[in-house]
C-alpha cells in the first residue's frame, strides 16, 4: 500500500535523479571540447529523456494511490456482505462485519477473524427477512 512515508522517499530520490542530471549536464557543457561543442540534438535528447522519467514515476505514484484507494473501497463494500475464505484446510463462509486498514492490504472481520482481502474466495448478499 502506498504511504506518506513512501511519496516522501520518492519525491526525495526523484529530487537528488533530477539534481544529479542536472550537475552532470553542466559539467559536460563546461568541459566539452570547444572545437567541437555538444551538438544541440543530443542535449534536447537527454532533456527529453528526463523529462519522460519524471512523468512516468509521477503516473507510477498516482497508479500506486488509485489501487490503495480502490483496495479501501472493496473491502468496505464487503461489510454486511457473505463472505468465504480458506484457512488452508476448510472454506469458512459468514459475514463481513468490520474492515481495518491497519496492514498494507486491508483485512476484514468475519466470525471474529481478521481475514485479508486478497484471501477472500466468495462474496454474496445476505439474505434479509422482512418481520
Amino acid at each position: 500500500m502506498y504511504t506518506g512515508t513512501a511519496a516522501a522517499k520518492d519525491t526525495a530520490s526523484n529530487t537528488l535523479d533530477k539534481q544529479a542530471f542536472l550537475e552532470l549536464l553542466v559539467t559536460q557543457l563546461r568541459n566539452q571540447d570547444p572545437s567541437s561543442p555538444m551538438d544541440s540534438n543530443t542535449l534536447m535528447a537527454q532533456t527529453t529523456q528526463m523529462a519522460s522519467m519524471e512523468s512516468l514515476t509521477e503516473i507510477s505514484t498516482t497508479s500506486r494511490e488509485a489501487f490503495a484507494l480502490q483496495m479501501r473501497a472493496s473491502a468496505a463494500a464487503l461489510v454486511g456482505q457473505s463472505v468465504s475464505y480458506s484457512n488452508g484446510t476448510e472454506t469458512i463462509t459468514g459475514i463481513a462485519t468490520s474492515v481495518s486498514y491497519a496492514a498494507s492490504v486491508p483485512t476484514v472481520t468475519v466470525g471474529g477473524k481478521a481475514v485479508p482481502l486478497d484471501s477472500i474466495s466468495t462474496v454474496s448478499t445476505t439474505a434479509t427477512t422482512t418481520p
